[in-house]
């Protein structure tokens, strides 16, 4: 592992006045990290719908993947702002990296708060370790964002479980090695009846579809997962029977949706630089084009959006971190906000570039498609508008 690569497994956690600089380093080391060793093969990536796995395992070694992950469990035990502050380092340099990062992070955390001692032993040291990677199976074709409408069973059948249906959209799918699958276990009994498994990749019964070719994140290896009888063992549970809603609540929402509104953080970030850059060093008329106030306004507005989505997000991580509670709704408000603040920040950068931004050898192309992505991923703009509604009318 080259030296520069060490620099999580070296720092300290520290309390008091420290913190903050602790803090700091991290962050400057995912800068680092996404700057020397993601963000130079990004457009390659993209354009080859290559899965990331070399950026997870630069991650992995570097002590990412444990960043949220207790020190007990040999993690760093740290809280949501500075996951997404790194989510959105990695983000500037590779959507498609950072949205691979938050699933298998978020898979890495559901292990942690609910799995027994084998699989906690099994799962974790590998998936912090970068050469495992973890996804999440929540959505399916008749269910779409509505998680209380899936359909995939499982039955007990002595000491396993078998399951039959299908997920769909699922990121990492076929290159994760274990899935945590949302399962209905008692079919009669609504958001009770549903359960969480952990699904390794070589289980008898699991298969998957081939990979969607989308319009932006192309290198996350969106998938299908069919089971067909797929057997696993009744110590995959995680946490009880019936608990399913709970541990998805805990992992996926109270700590994905950060990631997620960091990913567009960072896009949002990248895109304003971009244009910053071009409006600087593109003349015409022998002028640079900054100097026209059409191009000012334009730049004005995405770093006023950028730095709004920034601080909410900030803002809702604090709120989550102090209480755990909260974190939902947190976390539906930070990622709508960003997410919808990316497609028109980078919109505009395509603006600032003129026809250069309408082509695929700048950046800003790949941003916008990627950032369109995410008012889609893990909930949709219009079911985080209906949740964060409904929490505030109390219904």
């Amino acid at each position: 592992m080259p030296e520069e690569e060490k620099d999580l497994h070296k720092i300290e956690r520290r309390g008091g006045p420290m913190e903050r600089l602790h803090i700091e380093e991290i962050k400057d080391t995912a800068r680092r990290i996404s700057a020397e060793r993601l963000k130079p093969r990004a457009a390659e990536t993209d354009r080859d719908r290559a899965f990331p796995r070399e950026n997870m395992e630069a991650l992995g070694d570097a002590g990412f993947q444990g960043l949220i992950i207790a020190e007990g469990e040999g993690g760093l035990g740290l809280g949501r702002n500075v996951f997404a502050s790194v989510v959105a380092e990695i983000a500037k340099a590779c959507a498609s990296t950072a949205l691979v990062h938050v699933s298998s992070a978020v898979v890495a955390k559901a292990v942690e708060l609910a799995s027994g001692d084998v699989l906690r032993k099994k799962w974790l040291p590998k998936i912090m370790g970068g050469r495992s990677l973890g996804a999440f199976a929540v959505h399916e074709p008749d269910s779409g964002s509505n998680a209380s409408a899936i359909t995939t069973r499982a039955k007990k059948e002595g000491g396993s479980y078998i399951i039959n249906g299908s997920k769909f959209f699922i990121t990492s799918a076929g290159e994760a090695d274990v899935y945590l699958v949302l399962v209905r276990t008692d079919p009669e009994k609504g958001a009770q009846g549903m359960s969480a498994l952990l699904v390794e990749k070589d289980a008898p019964g699991l298969s998957f579809g081939r990979p969607e070719d989308k319009m932006g994140l192309t290198s996350t290896s969106s998938r299908e997962l069919h089971f067909d009888d797929c057997r696993i063992p009744v110590g995959n549970l995680l946490g009880k029977e019936g608990e399913g809603m709970q541990v998805i609540g805990k992992t996926v929402v109270g700590w994905g949706f950060f990631g997620a509104a960091a990913i567009s953080v960072g896009i949002a970030r990248s895109a304003t630089e971009l244009a910053i850059e071009h409006a600087r060093e593109r003349t015409i008329a022998g002028q640079p084009i900054g100097v026209h106030q059409a191009v000012q306004f334009l730049i004005a507005d995405m770093i006023l959006k950028t730095d709004a989505a920034e601080s909410l997000l900030s803002a809702c991580a604090d709120n989550a971190d102090s209480a755990p509670g909260a974190a939902a709704i947190n976390g539906f408000k930070a990622k709508l906000f960003a997410s919808e603040a990316a497609v028109e920040i980078t919109n505009s950068a395509i603006q600032v570039l003129g026809g250069h931004g309408y082509c695929r050898d700048y950046v800003v192309e790949r941003l916008f498609r990627d950032a369109r992505g995410l008012t889609l991923h893990f909930k949709t703009s219009e079911w985080l508008r209906q949740d964060i509604a409904k929490a505030a009318l109390a219904l």
